[in-house]
């Protein structure tokens, strides 16, 4: 009678580690991954091989991991992509290059984006990307690459991103940005070429000489 109380034990906790198995295999960078695979449009596939019931992302084309399996690059550049990106992103705390230039994304930059604090490059030029760039990506304190140019950005030039030290490229290039350019900093050795083809954006700022907030929006 005890042999089979305790065969009756045994096969209960197999089976009840065998319900809990699936949650554990639950991945919150592959679940931000997945998130924006939902809200882009992939006529080429290059998606495909996302699959959100594998362990973890890091066997995913596109997709780089460290040696912790933490997500450390996205490369989606040029992959003919359509659709927006999604605060998720936010949660893939490991990640240092976010590559997503030459598609057609469309909407905002999510603010959340400001939590990559392990971030060295943020591509997300030649898009349709519209809105404001967000102040929060001045929490970027490891960015050496900020380039947004050729989409539809209005607004100002966040003065939160003069306090990133790293940076080295900044490229707001044919948008339609407002107000002055930061010249603290790491803008102060950013050529104008730039900030060009931006008809609202008033030039260097005159430091001590003209205030940076403007009616610009």
């Amino acid at each position: 009678m005890a042999c089979r109380a305790l065969f009756v034990f045994v096969a209960l906790t197999i089976v009840t580690s065998l319900l809990v198995l699936p949650k554990a295999r639950g991945n919150s960078e592959g679940d931000a991954l997945s998130a924006l695979r939902r809200s882009l449009s992939d006529p080429d596939n290059v998606l495909q091989s996302w699959d959100p019931n594998l362990v973890n992302p890091c066997t995913w084309f596109h997709i780089t991991c460290n040696q912790d399996n933490h997500v450390t690059r996205v490369d989606l550049g040029n992959s003919n992509l359509s659709g927006h990106l999604v605060p998720d992103l936010g949660k893939l705390e490991h990640l240092q290059y976010l590559e997503l230039y030459k598609n057609n994304i469309q909407g905002s930059i999510p603010a959340e984006l400001g939590n990559l604090k392990s971030l060295i490059s943020l591509d997300l030029y030649n898009n349709n990307i519209s809105g404001t760039i967000p102040p929060s990506l001045g929490n970027l304190k490891s960015l050496v690459f900020l380039r947004l140019n050729d989409n539809n950005l209005s607004g100002p030039i966040p003065r939160a991103l003069s306090s990133i030290s790293t940076l080295k490229v900044v490229d707001v290039s044919d948008n339609n940005l407002c107000g002055p350019i930061p010249t603290t900093g790491p803008f102060e050795h950013i050529p104008l070429s730039n900030f060009e083809n931006n008809p609202r954006l008033e030039g260097p700022e005159l430091q001590g000489l003209a205030m940076y907030d403007t009616n610009c929006s």
